[in-house]
């Protein structure tokens, strides 16, 4: 008995307690455009990228190209511009009241309630006006102001974000004790505190005249009236990703990481690759995977396409946090509970071009779909194999000529510039319990891409009321009897109760995990002697 009981620890008796979870549903959304290294407009319309009687819990939106993928972009310094840009943009699509229609590149006050949206964009036309009287040759942009405005949208506490938030059966008094047993819980929120810090000391910035000009903070009165708020935003060259949830799911986000994988030039640049977020809502774990995979569309391109992905499952690995009990916090890729991979995927249509233009003309889907290049891959099990895909009813996304419904290889001069219509922009999923409700295309003009969503209903396994109301650790009491092994034999190495309670008490006074475990080792050694005795 003695062997048994020094192998007991603390994972089995937390194994043994019953499940004290339910599943809630929760509706995200998820769209993907590739925007041709072009700038947003003040009057670009979004409601092809966003619908406006769409009214998900998550939102997460990735871009490619938000910049061009030149040299000067990938090797010197990212434009974070535009992404300032897109961000503002979206904050306005999701937070604005529907009958606002205030120009957000405007310095006119906006009528929202989130004063903070004005401020911003204010605060980019002087940084655009700037750009506009430094010299056309220089390749060295201004660094932007996005770190700054986006704290405007992101909670007042977005550093518990990054903290765990595992379930615990004794109340805490602060969010750094939230995971019983994980001394580095917290190890990780240090990450965006102190960048937040940094920036805020360089808090001020100089103006083309040379004055000081503070950046764009938002009281916390403004962000308490977001509906929407900011909990993830992360640009690698010309991707771009941002994660949106609503004000009352923010408090039970937790875990939150992200990684940038390079697959562009020499095979590691950030022209080519991927952004992932790794996050938990409740008990679930998600992961989400904006990326831009190798272009091309000769013969055996497809294969870069999939070593792509193959090396993204392989190198992504997220910051280590906690465990959860006697489960890991995921920390690659396909260990979460559930994944969204999205993005331009790149994979083409294996036709020639004019057998393409003729199913095209016949609307025929389905026999291009047949030729498409991610399809026979996954069919082959080279490639993204057990993920899943909602069924194709759109036309394909690329490539078309800028602000046409025409494809760009009808004006094409030459076989080589022609490029072949395909389904580059492309959304999958991994896991169980992901029911997809619409899987569409976007028929802005605005790029040489159209935008893709998809909108799906998830499980998430959410923790009882009455299992984070338990009394705490601190003043648990567990019978001795309790902590017995149970049977009917009364042979070796077992005692009865009453020696048992005559021995060590009826009670146990319990004060913290490490204490519990060896108070309990120290009493049952005690007891298996005495029982050998007897």
């Amino acid at each position: 008995m003695e062997q048994e009981v020094k192998g007991m620890r603390l994972s089995h008796f937390l194994a043994q307690t019953p499940n004290n979870t339910t599943t809630e549903p929760v509706r995200i959304f998820v769209a993907t455009w590739n925007v041709g290294g072009k700038a947003p407009t003040a009057e670009l319309n979004l409601d092809d990228f966003l619908p406006p009687d769409d009214h998900s819990d998550i939102y997460v939106l990735g871009f490619q190209e938000i910049v061009p993928l030149n040299a000067g972009n990938v090797l010197v310094i990212e434009d974070n511009e535009p992404a300032a840009r897109w961000l503002v943009l979206i904050n306005q699509a999701l937070n604005r009241p529907a009958e606002t229609n205030a120009n957000v590149f405007q310095n006119e006050p906006s009528p929202s309630v989130d004063s903070s949206v004005s401020r911003a964009s204010s605060s980019l036309d002087t940084s655009f006006s700037d750009l506009a009287k430094t010299s056309s040759s220089s390749t060295i942009f201004q660094k932007s102001n996005l770190k700054s405005i986006r704290k405007s949208f992101m909670p007042v506490h977005r550093k518990r974000l990054k903290a765990c938030n595992c379930p615990v059966e004794m109340a805490k008094s602060s969010y750094r004790d939230a995971c019983f047993g994980c001394p580095k819980a917290y190890a990780y929120e240090i990450d965006s505190s102190e960048e937040d810090e940094r920036e805020e000391k360089k808090g001020q910035s100089r103006d083309s005249n040379g004055s000081v000009r503070s950046e764009v903070i938002s009281p916390p009165t403004a962000r308490d009236e977001l509906k929407y708020n900011l909990i993830a935003c992360k640009q690698m060259v010309g991707i771009f990703v941002m994660v949106w949830v609503k004000k009352e799911l923010v408090q039970h986000i937790g875990h939150l990481r992200t990684s940038c994988i390079g697959r562009g030039i020499l095979g590691c640049l950030g022209n080519k690759g991927c952004i992932s977020v790794s996050m938990t809502l409740h008990q679930t774990s998600f992961c989400f995977i904006c990326s831009h995979l190798a272009s091309g569309q000769k013969e055996g391109d497809e294969f870069r396409r999939n070593s792509d992905v193959l090396e993204i499952l392989r190198l992504t690995l997220f910051s280590r946090i906690c465990r959860r009990g006697v489960r890991k916090i995921p920390e690659k890729i396909l260990e979460h509970d559930k994944v969204i991979w999205f993005g331009d995927l790149n994979y083409r249509i294996a036709l020639s071009y004019a057998d393409t233009k003729k199913f095209l003309m016949e609307n025929n889907w389905d026999a291009l779909f047949e030729r498409d290049q991610l399809k026979i891959e996954r069919d082959a099990g080279r490639v993204f194999k057990g993920w899943n895909e909602g069924k194709i009813f759109f036309a394909p996304t690329y490539k078309y000529s800028y602000n046409s419904d025409a494809y760009a290889s009808e004006t094409a001069t030459s076989n080589k510039k022609r490029r072949t219509p395909a389904w580059c922009d492309r959304i999958l999923w991994h896991g169980d319990g992901i029911l997809q409700l619409s899987y569409y295309r976007g028929e802005s003009r605005f790029s040489d891409h159209r935008p893709v969503c998809g909108t799906f209903i998830v499980e998430v396994e959410v923790l009882n009321r009455k299992a984070k109301m338990r009394p705490s650790n601190a003043n648990m009491k567990i019978g001795a009897e309790e902590l017995l092994p149970q049977g009917n034999n009364k042979g070796k190495g077992c005692i009865s109760d009453l020696q048992a309670s005559t021995i060590v008490g009826s009670s146990l006074q319990i004060r913290s995990g490490a204490a519990f475990m060896k108070s309990c080792l120290k009493d049952f050694d005690h007891m298996s002697q005495l029982s050998t005795r007897m």
